[in-house]
């Protein structure tokens, strides 16, 4: 079916089936096409793939019958039971095993800070777990399940997609690279198997996975946890404690807390793949300046490279990368560089001769180096599972940061593979880990933590090259464990109102994963954004807890004045807000980095017993700041319903209201920072005016944190820094705001103090002081407060009425009736199908799902438990990169077809045209209908001629899909 769909030239037809299931084997998800990232420029080749589509159906055959537990003869070994377990770590920590035997075979755990720490029980204690899993282990796989009580919401489980509220949810941790991923996709760049439970009454219980391997999490059934994996894993408990907070601070002391980023990490970073040149990355940061939109950073993308080789520079557009880092820093500017893991096989190239005579290089089977295709071409891989090998990449990255490295990109670390089918490494091939790792083992016992390993090593290698500066590294795959060495962002997302609502919730689950630094990339890395979704995406991307712009090559310019006039004035607010709250943001660090507090978190964390606020997806809290932000097209702020958690929320802005900027709201109880709307973090000075806004709770009372230190280096942990605790209380008719407590070395600075108190309906009272004074704010009549409360609303009306609002270009279509924009995805849907095609990569259908059976194909497949997909070496066909013109829709009624007609010019005066459709009466079927049509293509061409090819794919209700 893949080479039918991508390269519309093969014959032929094979089935894949699925059954009831005893333990439930998983139907694949079929990769149907290639990630635009992967291949540049390949060729069409086609090949007799009907001998390899034999052995996979023998081999599927086969790996179905077993995990079905249709088991063969002499294979009748099942254990069931209670798992055993014994406390670890701290009070409310249980480590649980299958048997005593399955807990000695247990591999050392990588997720832990310390492996030992999983395998020391601890005395004293007499508690005993309130919630004990049960198992099930056949054919080597071991089955867990943990039942909690009905109403439980279920959470966590890494970077995933899709809804917030994950009952209902199945996924894999197999790190792939799943670019243009869905809602629906199983398998990210990241794997955390781990789950947070929010009992009925608002406790909350963890449970860990802890195995590198492949691992299914089934939450399919209500309240009910299951993990599916190879034998012998143990899984541990934490809780149930009084909140979810609670929790992920008792997992954070498992597998340790974030890195501490250093503050200039915090500001907006710029990124394309890519500026190809110096000067493009110097016009790009002069026009920040010029246009007073701030940011920190400008990354280079991989064709800064020679030749996409890892750690050299282009000697032509990348000459000086020392002179265009200077020029940088003058503007207040940082630049992050990509690394790949792929090294290019290349004698003379000094790093692959290096990585050989140190014998480095991840082996296949046989034990010579394993040779990939990624972006150079032939690559070689660095067993990272070696000490040895990540001392040595580590000193590579050491003489790189002399060039004026401020950060690293690490990308492609899956690790991802062109020209495989599994896009990876094969699973055979084998890594010699160290003991405390693992030992020499497979890649299916590495994969997973490959990118973390990497990270690990980048970060290393930053501390060799400067101890006094605080590494940032950026890592597209990762493991829970991995946010002790980098941040990571949600990968190669789409431009679409789907994905814009989709990276609110897969922030909050990395963050309810233990992974508290990420964001998605702005505007969508794929396809073209519109003004109005790259302004409000701004909006509520400015304050996620990592906030960086990011596009593909071939879509228009992604920065924030490439949008028109109103667009840019929206990203230049939403940009000043976020500068406004960075001491906010960097002492929500500040506690996530030392106690393992979230940084950003879902509403119900403001009220866990309340079952109304888990699931909603478009607000989230910040802090004490709750953020609600409008996802959808046609609702802007003035149409926003806000549902607030019990207790007082006071809203606020900075006089920056505007209809496609979130709402704010504080928690009434708190005290926030706030600093001065600066175009770069290095512009700050300790002396600068700081404002703390106060929020009184119904007792009159409110505190509140502010962490000072130099902003980079380790003298923090040297008790030199000024953490201040202030409070505030009504007396009489007048707030008192103070200093309560401090912490730290530091003296605090001369500075003015700004307090606003928050009265509600964004009125607000203030006063000046000195910061370390007792400030006094006098308190109007209830009367006056009402007046300055109606006065504040009534012109809060008029500001977003005012506001000019972005433009809804959306409403343009492409041509004729019933179209939509060619960059909108399209879903065409039957009694029996539904499908997601998407016109800009090559008029791709990303996503299949067949009712009857229940069964979903998606791009990003599905591997479990050994299952390969075997279709040959996929190559793509003329067409199917280039971007697609609709050119007609037709809106399916009772009886009659729904059909999309799709058109792309593929060079040489030949125009692909495609039709998708479902034909009248035949619900199974879907008729797809290439043609390459010639026009204007010289003198003797005839002018017009056409090569057409149908192809039909269709299915039984017993989930079988075939093609002709």
């Amino acid at each position: 079916m893949k080479e039918a769909l991508i390269c519309s030239s093969y014959s032929g037809s094979y089935k894949i089936t699925t059954k009831p299931t005893a333990i439930p084997f998983s139907p694949p998800s079929i990769s149907l096409f290639r990630h635009r990232r992967l291949h540049r420029n390949t060729p069409f080749l086609s090949s007799i793939i009907t001998l390899r589509r034999k052995r996979f159906i023998e081999k599927l055959i086969s790996k179905m019958a077993n995990y079905e537990g249709q088991v063969s003869s002499g294979s009748t070994d099942v254990r069931t039971g209670k798992m055993i377990f014994e406390p670890i770590l701290n009070d409310g920590v249980f480590r649980f095993d299958c048997s005593l035997n399955d807990r000695d075979a247990a591999y050392p755990s990588i997720s832990f800070v310390n492996s030992k720490d999983r395998e020391t029980p601890i005395t004293g204690t007499h508690k005993v777990p309130s919630y004990t899993p049960t198992f099930e282990c056949l054919l080597e796989q071991q089955v867990v399940q943990l039942e909690l009580p009905v109403g439980t919401s279920l959470y966590g489980t890494g970077e995933v997609s899709g809804q917030l509220e994950r009952t209902g949810k199945r996924v894999f941790t197999w790190n792939t690279d799943a670019w243009g991923y869905g809602p629906g996709t199983s398998s990210l760049y990241q794997s955390h198997p781990w789950v947070l439970a929010v009992l009925p009454n608002g406790e909350a219980l963890g449970i860990l996975a802890d195995t590198t391997r492949r691992c299914e999490i089934d939450l399919r059934k209500e309240s009910t946890i299951r993990f599916i994996a190879p034998s012998s894993y143990p899984v541990i408990t934490f809780g149930p404690f009084a909140s979810p907070t609670e929790v992920l601070i008792s997992l954070s002391k498992a597998i340790g807390t974030v890195f501490m980023p250093p503050k200039w990490s915090l500001g907006y970073q710029q990124c394309r793949w890519s500026y190809l040149s110096d000067q493009r990355v110097l016009e790009v940061a002069k026009t920040f300046r010029e246009k007073s939109i701030p940011c920190d950073v400008i990354w280079m993308d991989i064709d800064y490279m020679d030749g996409f080789r890892c750690f050299t520079f282009d000697k032509e557009r990348f000459r000086d990368p020392k002179s265009l880092v200077e020029s940088l820093h003058y503007s207040g500017f940082k630049g992050i560089w990509m690394l790949d893991p792929g090294i290019k096989q290349e004698k003379g190239y000094f790093v692959y001769d290096s990585g050989s005579e140190n014998d480095v290089w991840v082996q296949k089977a046989d034990g010579t180096a394993f040779v990939g295709d990624v972006w150079p071409g032939p690559c070689v891989f660095p067993d990272y599972t070696q000490s040895k090998v990540r001392a040595w990449w580590a000193n590579l990255v050491k003489d790189f940061v002399s060039n004026g490295v401020d950060g690293i990109w690490n990308d492609m670390n899956e690790p991802a593979v062109f020209k495989a089918v599994t896009k990876t490494m094969p699973e055979s091939n084998v890594h010699r880990g160290d003991g405390e790792l693992g030992g020499c083992q497979n890649h299916s016992f590495y994969h997973n933590v490959y990118g973390l390993l990497m990270a690990r090593s980048t970060y290393e290698g930053m501390k060799l090259a400067n101890e006094n500066r605080r590494p940032f590294v950026l890592t597209r795959a990762g493991f829970s464990g991995s946010q002790r060495y980098a941040a990571t962002w949600t990968g190669d997302n789409l431009s679409t109102w789907e994905h814009l609502h989709m990276s609110i919730s897969m922030v909050l689950q990395l963050g309810l994963s233990g992974q508290p630094l990420s964001g998605p990339d702005i505007g969508g890395f794929a396809g073209n954004a519109t003004p109005r979704l790259f302004g409000r995406w701004m909006g509520v991307g400015s304050l996620f807890p990592f906030c960086r712009g990011h596009s593909e090559a071939g879509t228009t310019d992604h920065e924030p004045w490439s949008f028109g006039e109103e667009c840019e004035e929206v990203c230049r607010l939403a940009l000043k807000r976020r500068y406004r709250l960075i001491p906010l943001i960097y002492t929500l660090f500040y506690f996530a980095h030392t106690k393992g507090i979230p940084v950003a978190t879902p509403t119900f964390f403001a009220d866990p017993t309340d079952p109304s606020l888990r699931k909603l997806e478009n607000s989230f809290l910040l802090g004490p700041v709750l953020v609600y932000a409008s996802t959808t097209r046609n609702q802007g702020l003035d149409k926003l319903e806000v549902t607030l958690p019990k207790g007082i929320w006071l809203g606020f802005d900075f006089g920056d209201a505007h209809p496609d900027l979130p709402a704010l709201y504080l928690k009434g109880g708190s005290i926030i920072p706030a600093g001065l709307p600066l175009q770069h973090v290095g512009e700050a000075n300790p002396s600068d005016e700081l404002t703390l806004l106060v929020a009184l709770d119904e007792s009159g009372k409110a505190e509140g944190f502010l962490f000072e230190d130099d902003g980079d280096g380790y003298e923090f942990t040297r008790g030199n820094y000024l953490l201040t605790h202030y409070s505030a209380q009504l007396q009489s008719t007048a707030v008192t705001v103070s200093v309560h407590r401090t912490e730290g070395s530091w003296k605090r600075p001369k500075r003015r103090l700004h307090i606003q108190l928050l009265l509600g309906g964004g009125a607000m009272l203030d006063t000046w002081g000195v910061d370390g004074e007792v400030l006094h704010v006098n308190l109007p009549s209830e009367e006056e407060v009402s007046k300055l409360v109606s006065t504040s609303e009534k012109q809060y009306k008029e500001r977003l009425e005012k506001a000019i609002q972005i433009p809804d270009v959306e409403d343009e279509v492409s041509g004729p009736k019933g179209m939509e924009l060619s960059r909108t995805p399209i879903e065409l849907k039957s009694s029996d199908w539904l499908l997601k095609v998407v016109p800009w990569i090559g008029g791709r259908i990303i996503s299949m799902i067949h009712f009857p059976s229940g069964t979903q194909w998606l791009h990003g497949r599905i591997e479990i438990s050994g299952y390969e997909e075997y279709s040959g070496t996929e190559y793509r066909s003329a067409g199917c990169s280039e971007e697609y013109s609709i050119i007609n829709r037709e809106l399916g009624h009772a009886g009659e077809e729904e059909s999309v007609l799709l058109e792309g010019d593929i060079g040489g005066g030949l125009v692909l045209q495609r039709q998708i459709c479902f034909p009248k009466n035949a619900a199974n079927i879907i008729q797809i209908n290439s043609s390459i049509i010639a026009r204007n293509v010289g003198a003797g061409s005839g002018g017009f001629s056409r090569f057409y090819l149908k192809l039909f794919l269709y299915t039984n209700n017993n989930g079988i899909i075939s093609h002709l």
